[in-house]
């Protein structure tokens, strides 16, 4: 019985991580997809060069 439910323990934690993890992927495919958009879409300097498109 108690193989059983480790089993079961495994199973569940395994799953649970497999679908944070697939979560995870979409959220970094988001914040790519932002980053480069920020990056093609920077405005110009008054000097008429690219301007840096992050505050730090």
């Amino acid at each position: 019985m108690i193989a059983i439910l480790l089993v079961l323990l495994l199973v569940l934690i395994l799953f649970g991580a497999g679908f944070a993890l697939k979560i995870l992927w979409w959220i970094a495919l988001a914040v790519l997809v932002l980053w480069l958009l920020g990056f093609l879409m920077r405005g110009k300097t008054a000097s008429g060069g690219r301007g840096r498109w992050y505050r730090w």
